[in-house]
């Protein structure tokens, strides 16, 4: 896939799809770190550090979704959503992939999710890889469920209480595979 890209949202929202820039860096950890905090799809509890962010989203490939037409709440090049994509075991095992999302609370539900979704498969396949693995969706998390199966996932096992949501109330988690070999 060539970066950017432009895309239009069902709504005329005009983004652009492209590798993140160093400078975007601290706006993503900020809109990671907020997404961390809600508790809802991240494992961490606390909000990354700059290094913490820098091992855990700039490891590999990493992508940010940012406006290209100015709209109410919203400014021209800011980013509404980012991805990351990278191995998901060592080794033997590195061509299956993981990838992690975050999307602008403002914009979930108007289709930036499927666009950055059907981006990363077509990156991860153009890198080589054979398959995405998602280790832990939180049950609860439907929008990604439904999601991610939408877009050929399937659920390969799921993690009893695999999530603390509140102190002493446990979700399962959901680990998710998709094959990128035809």
């Amino acid at each position: 896939m060539h970066l950017p890209v432009d895309k239009i949202l069902r709504n005329g929202i005009h983004l652009e799809l492209d590798y993140m820039h160093s400078e975007e860096q601290e706006t993503v950890r900020t809109l990671l770190n907020l997404v961390i905090l809600e508790g809802n799809t991240y494992p961490q509890k606390q909000a990354l550090t700059q290094s913490e962010f820098s091992a855990y989203w700039m490891n590999h490939i990493a992508c940010v979704v940012r406006l290209k037409q100015a709209i109410t709440s919203f400014q021209t090049n800011e980013i509404l959503g980012a991805f990351f994509v990278k191995p998901n075991f060592p080794g033997r095992c590195s061509h299956i992939c993981n990838a992690g999302f975050i999307v602008q609370r403002e914009m979930r539900g108007l289709g930036l999710g499927r666009f950055m979704g059907e981006s990363m498969l077509e990156i991860a396949s153009e890198l080589g890889y054979k398959a995405v693995m998602f280790n832990l969706v939180f049950k609860t998390n439907i929008a990604s469920l439904r999601l991610w199966e939408s877009l050929g996932f399937q659920v390969i096992g799921q993690i009893p209480s695999a999530v603390e949501v509140n102190h002493d109330n446990f979700v399962d988690a959901m680990i998710m595979y998709r094959s990128l070999e035809p």
